[in-house]
């Protein structure tokens, strides 16, 4: 834990409802252009984020994989099921627990999953290397922040937040 989670709030929040816009379609458009590299390899954004997280895990539970990706369980099959017919992941029982099942990342859906994280990565790095040193150093001390945004918003269930766009 930081010395800033802890810190009291100011009565004055430091994002209004522009600021907070701006903040949300900078991110949108960042992770969209990230998401390019996945149709030039034949998949959707979705299926491409589902095989970085298979990846990660190495192998990792139907039910656990459509809880990190925000997807019911059947669709997170169905996704599955298409990256296993592309020879990116397999599918298996799970040793303790056959009502469990266990989606595991194949060598092709490893190489797959880290060229586009080495591509994305590099793109990323090419587009920072033109800001200016003050938004770096900006960006490097946004950092905890940015990534406590995104686990709250990851752990947020959609049914609390709203259907409203």
């Amino acid at each position: 834990m930081s010395d800033l989670e802890g810190a009291p709030r100011s009565d004055t929040p430091p994002f209004d409802a522009e600021d907070v816009h701006r903040l949300r379609i900078a991110i949108g458009r960042i992770s969209r252009r990230m998401g390019m590299f996945a149709s030039e390899e034949g998949l959707t954004r979705s299926q491409s984020t589902l095989l970085t997280t298979v990846a990660r895990h190495e192998t990792i539970g139907v039910r656990d994989l459509a809880e990190i990706e925000g997807l019911n369980p059947t669709m997170c099959s169905r996704m599955v099921g298409k990256l296993e017919d592309h020879g990116l992941l397999t599918r298996s029982p799970d040793a303790d627990d056959k009502r469990v099942v266990r989606v595991h990342i194949t060598p092709a859906g490893a190489a797959l999953s880290a060229e586009l994280r080495a591509r994305r990565t590099a793109m990323f790095a090419r587009h920072l290397a033109d800001l200016s040193e003050q938004h770096l150093d900006a960006l490097h001390d946004a950092l905890p922040a940015l990534e406590a945004l995104s686990e709250r918003v990851a752990a947020s269930h959609p049914s609390v937040e709203g259907s409203r766009l």
